[in-house]
């Protein structure tokens, strides 16, 4: 069950959307199911003689008897309450008890006060009120209703167990601000597939993912086509920013500014701040890095998947300051990702950051100056700009989104045991938002390595399979009957051509934490064999051996040796 609470100055307006037949006709026998006193609110869905206008004016009773310059400019509290899709019907008398609960948790109406808000609820769907009240008290005086949200949020929640309906995931103060009905409303009328503030939130993440300073930030913000206003001290210093998308205006014609801290509590200007750091830290290279350049696109995808597993086992192993570090780092290279992707997976891609964002923020704060690794992995996939959906590029993007995927699973494991529990939902919903676009990513390269491994000689199939079964004991049955066995197998011959030796190569990556989780143990195994072993990721075609018995591989030799050879012998596998 959610609240949605906002405010409003025409209580007449309000009335005639709820009353009304909806932008769809989707409103269905408007009529009151609760009020602040019985049979003093007129209900004009019911009562053929009641008016919009009686009603709009009991209403504001107490607001007009106060004298005109203590009258809130916006003095119409709306609180839509809806039920989750897989929940019962409620009947009017359930919403009516719904109605009274909020009122009075939030301060507007507390039971047995005689001279509270007047409030009504009115119900026109099966699945959700709007409570009405106006925001002065019979007696003239304001209501109490400080943290009005976050009270409504923590009643809601006891309803919702009350009333045997599904529990949603309690909050913690971390959360940006939801968008309003009214903003999502004004995005569906201009065709946008989210609000002006979700579209905002987003740029101001992919434009400070990887920046080296503040004016690289503000910079990549304008870029980018979105209104920039930056406030300004007498010295000329810079004290704040705020944004708005070009064309988003009220009914007077002005910009709708989102200053950064209404975006989200982590994108004012100090947060920013600490997150860049000084221009010499973020430019300064890690030890045993080079110093950023211009690199193709699949090569910083390749680096920043090598960051992401290292700060995988980072994040599950350390404390809760370090983890939030890798965390907010992992959220910027989501956002990286999705201000650089293909089109066939940058909806999918910025969704999942999106998402993503909710998991980076609790109550721990990050220690910033240990991210910086994860951080240039970011500025390296926007440095390197657009990939392409094809070719090493396509191939790169694959890999670095398995990754990610087991990444965002591990973050959400280490929410959940930790009770945070929409951080963990959210870090869920981006690994599902990454299997789509992996999946997209994948098709064509895996296509093509599926077929080279099907096309090579069983002698050779039969050799690597000695080499899974070496790795995985009991298990190959499992990893065989998986759709990228043949890509594994094309791999690892891949890997041999390459001068390694196959055997070790795969114990190294399976090694790696988090294998367990993944929906398809080849396609992870594939995409870290490319990776470590610094093989193609576009599988290019395994050329003709031309080579002397005396120039093939050892293993290679040891299958002409005679028919009756097993490849897949103790001595065999551990031949050197």
């Amino acid at each position: 069950m959610v609240p949605d609470i906002s405010l409003g100055g025409r209580t007449y307006g309000l009335l005639a959307y709820l009353y009304g037949p909806g932008r769809r006709d989707e409103h269905l026998d408007p009529h009151l199911v609760a009020a602040w006193q019985p049979g003093l609110a007129p209900d004009p869905g019911r009562d053929p003689a009641a008016t919009l206008k009686q009603l709009q004016e009991r209403l504001d009773l107490p607001v007009q008897a106060v004298p005109e310059h203590r009258r809130p400019k916006r003095h119409v509290w709306h609180c839509p309450v809806r039920a989750d899709a897989g929940d019962r019907h409620l009947s009017d008398e359930e919403w009516a008890g719904v109605a009274r609960r909020v009122v009075h948790a939030v301060g507007i109406a507390e039971e047995g006060d005689e001279q509270a808000c007047r409030w009504i609820a009115v119900r026109h769907a099966e699945d959700h009120i709007h409570i009405v009240a106006t925001l002065k008290r019979q007696d003239g005086r304001a209501p109490r209703r400080h943290d009005d949200y976050n009270r409504a949020q923590a009643e809601c929640r006891q309803i919702e167990k009350d009333f045997g309906l599904r529990r949603l995931n309690p909050g913690d103060g971390t959360a940006a601000k939801r968008p309003t009905s009214a903003e999502r409303a004004k995005a569906e009328r201009a065709g946008r597939t989210a609000t002006a503030r979700e579209l905002l939130r987003d740029h101001v993440r992919q434009a400070v993912a990887g920046a080296a300073d503040e004016a690289e930030f503000f910079r990549r913000l304008t870029d980018a086509g979105v209104r920039l206003d930056r406030r300004l001290a007498p010295s000329g210093d810079v004290l704040g920013y705020k944004v708005a998308l070009p064309g988003d205006r009220n009914r007077d014609g002005t910009p709708i500014w989102f200053p950064g801290s209404r975006l989200a509590p982590d994108l004012s200007l100090p947060k920013i701040r600490q997150r860049l750091g000084s221009e010499k830290e973020a430019n300064q290279p890690l030890p045993g890095t080079r110093p950023h350049q211009r690199e193709a696109p699949a090569r910083a995808r390749r680096e920043a998947a090598g960051i992401v597993e290292r700060i995988t086992t980072v994040s599950v192993d350390g404390d809760e300051a370090e983890a939030a570090t890798q965390l907010s780092g992992l959220g910027e290279v989501l956002d990286a990702l999705a201000h650089t992707s293909p089109s066939s997976t940058r909806q999918q891609v910025t969704e999942a950051a999106r998402a993503f964002e909710r998991a980076t923020r609790w109550h721990t704060r990050a220690e910033r100056a240990d991210g910086r690794a994860v951080r240039s992995a970011a500025r390296g996939i926007i440095q390197a700009g657009n990939a392409l959906g094809r070719g090493e590029d396509g191939g790169a993007t694959a890999m670095l989104l398995s990754t990610l995927v087991l990444a965002t699973l591990a973050a959400a494991r280490w929410h959940a045991a930790r009770q945070h529990h929409q951080q963990a939902a959210a870090a869920r919903q981006a690994a599902d938002q990454l299997r789509a676009a992996y999946g997209t990513a994948a098709t064509t390269p895996m296509r093509v390595m599926r077929a080279q491994g099907r096309r090579l000689p069983e002698r050779v199939r039969n050799r690597h399979l000695g080499t899974v079964e070496a790795a995985f004991p009991g298990r190959t049955g499992s990893v065989r009957r998986e759709r990228g066995w043949d890509a594994l197998v094309a791999t690892l011959d891949q890997a041999e051509r390459a001068g390694h030796d196959p055997e070790e190569l795969l114990q190294r990556a399976v090694a790696w934490r988090e294998l367990n989780t993944a929906d398809r143990v080849t396609d992870v195994l594939v995409w870290r064999l490319r990776r470590i072993g610094h093989l193609p990721a576009d599988a290019p075609q395994r050329p003709a051996d031309t080579r002397s018995p005396e120039q093939q591989p050892r293993q290679e030799q040891a299958h002409t040796a005679g028919p009756t050879h097993n490849p897949t012998t103790s001595e065999h596998r551990h031949r050197r």
